[in-house]
């Protein structure tokens, strides 16, 4: 029995948690095989997309992010992952055999070098630099505090040590059975709209935007180092309904729900349903509890 992928990395918002919740709002067609073709184009984690491309008979995949160094990884994966997993394993011996006490300079050291080096990355062309900087990448996602994923107003990775004792930093099986199913996949560094042309009647696009803040001090921001705007999530309606009369797909979109009637408004005409999320990225264990998330789709 092959080894079933899942995401690689722990990201802000993931949804690995909601898939048996989200099956139940993925459009029939994808289910008696009139769909051939799937997008994401805020992939994220990509817990979604994993699932989709395993579940149902996809035969082409987009998936896009604005953030270029988790761009780089799934490239690195789907094109490398024989090197990567080399460095990994290397990464996961200095952290095990490395005394518990000296952890932290460890992954200061790495969390440092991370962030002088993107200033050396040609994030166009793919070169061996990258194989290096995605298992950096991974070795901090893996080692940090809660697995996050953060960049501050200078575009420096600063969240803290975490502190795992066993984390596993080299999964092998996984990274396999990722660069597997990557092989036929279209891998894009760029904005959401620059899909547009990819898709068809015989597409399900699903959305996953940064989340309009429920809170004043809530913001996801930083986790993508580029904000998203009340006016930017405006703008993301606007290019549904453009996709929605002009391509015909299947479209699906997940946000936060604020109880405000802003998402009502913006997508007025499509269908609302809610799911239920365990917030697990406060810093305050008494603040993650269970909300309601969002999912619009433009089918019943």
């Amino acid at each position: 029995m092959h080894k079933k992928a899942r995401p690689f990395l722990k990201w802000a918002g993931g949804k690995t948690q909601l898939l048996s919740q989200f099956e139940q709002f993925y459009p029939k067609d994808l289910f008696c095989e009139k769909i051939n073709q799937y997008i994401e184009p805020f992939v994220g984690g990509g817990a979604v997309f994993f699932d989709v491309m395993q579940k149902f008979d996809i035969q082409t995949a987009y998936i896009a992010d604005i953030n270029k160094d988790l761009v780089l990884t799934y490239k690195v994966i789907q094109q490398n992952s024989s090197k990567l997993l080399q460095m990994l394993e290397k990464y996961q011996d200095e952290y095990d055999k490395t005394k518990e006490i000296d952890r932290n300079n460890l992954f200061l050291s790495i969390r440092e070098t991370f962030n002088h080096q993107r200033f050396d990355i040609y994030y166009e062309q793919f070169s061996e630099n990258w194989v290096f900087r995605a298992a950096q990448l991974i070795f901090l996602n893996k080692t940090c505090f809660n697995g996050l994923f953060r960049l501050n107003s200078k575009g420096e990775f600063n969240v803290p040590f975490g502190k795992y004792k066993k984390p596993t930093i080299c999964d092998a099986e996984n990274i396999i059975a990722v660069s597997k199913l990557l092989q036929n996949v279209n891998i894009k560094n760029s904005n959401y709209w620059e899909c547009f042309n990819e898709i068809d009647a015989k597409t399900y696009v699903y959305f996953d935007p940064p989340y309009r803040p429920i809170s004043k001090t809530a913001s996801f921001t930083s986790y993508s180092g580029f904000e998203f705007s009340e006016n930017q999530q405006i703008d993301l309606s606007n290019f549904y309904k453009k996709i929605d009369a002009e391509r015909n797909a299947k479209l699906m979109l997940s946000n936060s729900d604020a109880n405000d009637n802003f998402f009502e408004k913006i997508y007025n005409g499509y269908y609302f349903h809610r799911v239920s999320a365990i917030r697990a990225i406060n810093c305050n264990g008494d603040k993650r509890g269970k909300i309601n998330e969002l999912v619009i789709t433009n089918y019943q």
